[in-house]
């Protein structure tokens, strides 16, 4: 019995140790006054506001969803013919590309980020949007790898062969078997892509930062003519887009595949 509490009492004080900079962040963006300080000072919504009102913010915020929405795009269409292929293809050689797409998240960002500066200024397309999103999406193709490639292992094969001895072509079977059974999976790849491209600072800024400003690169911007709770209120404002994107997932999908669980009935 006292251990039951014991661990009780130490997943409250871990849960509230990983939400006590949430807290103390979320307290920061509702502050009267220009000034982060916790406690706040007063109680104000005008710095979320100032994200839609401010025209500098708003481009921001604008700039950050297109980067992400077609990032995330890019990438699932790059991981799902990949994992397919991966699927079909039982030869140990074919792990090779698997490597070679989980490749790019195993190394530090600002390595990545380098790389990336280093290819687009030799090309001569250093600065374009367009450049951002293909660098995001191949830095994080990984994650749509490895949810697609989870959906496709739990497919049951006698559905597959059931469906081609029906007369069905491979065309047939991907389009009414396939899709609907890695439908979750493709769909957390995205929301994931999506999600941390929305969050990711040091690649867009070597690709784009001279150019273009997403609300991580604004708010490193900023800094340097001081602090304000629009800060921490864009902050706060990327949480509450992670936790809704994730939580739609969990609502309307099956949240133990998204999870890479396995039923017994395809094991």
């Amino acid at each position: 019995m006292m251990q039951n509490w014991l661990r009780r009492l130490y997943f409250i004080a871990v849960a509230l140790f990983l939400a006590a900079p949430l807290v103390v962040v979320l307290g920061v963006s509702v502050n009267q006054k220009q000034d982060l300080t916790f406690p706040p000072k007063g109680f104000s919504l005008a710095w979320y506001a100032q994200i839609f009102n401010d025209q500098e913010w708003r481009s921001a915020l604008i700039a950050s969803v297109l980067l992400a929405l077609s990032s995330a795009a890019i990438a699932v269409s790059v991981a799902l013919p990949l994992s397919w292929f991966l699927w079909r293809r039982k030869a140990p050689w074919a792990r090779i590309f698997q490597l070679l797409g989980i490749a790019p998240f195993i190394l530090p960002p600002v390595i990545t980020a380098l790389g990336f500066l280093s290819f687009w200024a030799t090309t001569g397309f250093y600065g374009q949007p367009w450049t951002a999103a293909i660098s995001h999406a191949i830095f994080f193709v990984t994650l749509p790898l490895v949810t697609l490639s989870l959906g496709f292992s739990s497919i049951d094969n006698s559905l597959v062969e059931a469906a081609s001895t029906m007369g069905a072509d491979d065309r047939t079977v991907a389009r009414t078997v396939v899709l609907p059974l890695i439908l979750p999976y493709l769909v957390s790849g995205y929301a994931f892509a999506f999600v941390l491209s929305l969050n990711e600072y040091i690649i867009a800024y070597m690709t784009i930062g001279f150019t273009m400003e997403t609300l991580p690169i604004k708010i490193f911007n900023a800094l340097r003519y001081g602090y304000t709770p629009t800060m921490a209120a864009v902050s706060v404002f990327f949480v509450a887009i992670a936790a809704l994107v994730f939580g739609l997932i969990a609502k309307f999908g099956d949240i133990r595949k998204l999870l890479g669980a396995m039923g017994s009935e395809v094991r």
